[in-house]
């Protein structure tokens, strides 16, 4: 990974923001500055006369880790809070502003963290600093996700035998969990998301104790990490036989994320993304039950700028000017409609923006598949 590169990027974004400073707190930007893994940690980054100056500060638990995983910032094994000797680092450099990850911060702790800074220096609360700069992924972060999905994707039609009236929801996703462990995975993205029946209806419905009804929607959603990096998926099958009406949204959802796919390039604002997926299910008649974003990015975490949601109205959007796609964007596509008491559909895929368009990263089949 270009820790190096992503360090210059970090001093160009700070010299627009006007910070001295930055001290990083989020473990998975420190992740990304510095290639720390662990669970605790912050790193403190000052400008200097030869460029960024960087110290990551850890605790005795992690003395080995750090040594070796850690690049372009010195190391300190503190007996004290991580992120409160940072503080005391930045405070010995007189620096007149510092950032502040404003999002990820609780209260309490910059209560106990900003007095160390000393008297004259301003602590500036930072909105997606660091996580603007992850939003544009290097080849090395493009294969890895890569991997992470083809991972994901190949138990998909195992799973499917799992997949039986009667059957609780939960083992559907503990079997799915299992298959996905047993290939390597580190971690799952998230909580598995089997919801059946009526349940499918439910737009984040974590696995219950439920049983898969004998006729109805299933909706799985998962995702994977492997090598620190995230995949995402979402595929909506069917038990038993299927009335017309149950057809029409399957088609109408299949069609919506063929939209949003197809709007995908370079230059695109992501609001016309969700746009053109968003305007399929209301010529269906099914846009009131899209209620959720049609997609996000995706990385180290699993939410990650950008948002591919509506533009934002008057003040909201003099605010927030609103992003457009670039190549080595990673994002999911993943229209959804969900009709209570019946039932719902969503499908999702992860995509790289390239330079010429896109490219799907999800293999994994989306024609309906009844059980």
């Amino acid at each position: 990974m270009d820790f190096i590169g992503r360090m210059e990027r970090l001093g160009e974004a700070m010299r627009r923001e006007r910070l001295d400073a930055l001290l990083v707190s989020h473990m998975a930007n420190v992740r990304y500055l510095c290639g720390f893994t662990g669970s605790a940690g912050a790193l403190a980054v000052a400008a200097g006369k030869k460029g960024l100056q960087a110290s990551f500060f850890t605790d005795g638990r992690y003395t080995q880790q750090a040594k070796e995983q850690v690049r372009g910032a010195a190391v300190s094994i503190v007996p004290g809070a991580a992120l409160t000797e940072a503080a005391g680092w930045l405070a010995k450099r007189r620096v007149r502003r510092v950032g502040i990850e404003g999002l990820q911060m609780p209260v309490a702790v910059r209560d106990a963290v900003v007095p160390r800074l000393g008297r004259t220096t301003k602590a500036v609360a930072t909105r997606e600093l660091v996580e603007r700069l992850r939003m544009v992924k290097e080849p090395g972060e493009v294969a890895q996700i890569r991997a992470a999905v083809r991972l994901a994707s190949s138990v998909f039609d195992e799973v499917l035998q799992s997949i039986k009236p009667g059957v609780p929801e939960s083992r559907v996703a503990a079997e799915l969990e299992y298959l996905c462990r047993r290939l390597g995975a580190e971690g799952m993205s998230f909580d598995t998301l089997v919801s059946s029946g009526t349940r499918s209806a439910l737009p984040h419905g974590v696995a219950s104790a439920s049983p898969i009804p004998a006729k109805g929607f299933v909706i799985l959603d998962f995702g994977v990490i492997l090598g620190g990096y995230c995949s995402d998926m979402t595929r909506t099958v069917h038990v038993g036989a299927m009335d017309a009406k149950s057809e029409k949204l399957y088609r109408a959802v299949q069609e919506a994320q063929q939209a949003g796919l197809d709007a995908v390039r370079p230059g695109v604002k992501t609001s016309e993304v969700d746009r053109a997926a968003r305007k399929v299910l209301e010529k269906a008649g099914f846009g009131r039950y899209f209620t959720h974003s049609t997609g996000h990015g995706v990385g180290l975490e699993i939410h990650e700028p950008p948002g591919l949601r509506k533009a934002a109205r008057g003040a909201a959007k003099a605010k927030t000017p609103e992003l457009r796609l670039e190549p080595g964007m990673v994002v999911t596509i993943e229209p959804g409609a969900y009709i209570p008491g019946m039932g719902g559909v969503r499908i999702e895929d992860m995509v790289v923006v390239t330079p010429e368009g896109h490219e799907v990263l999800t293999p994994t089949r989306k024609d309906l598949i009844l059980l």
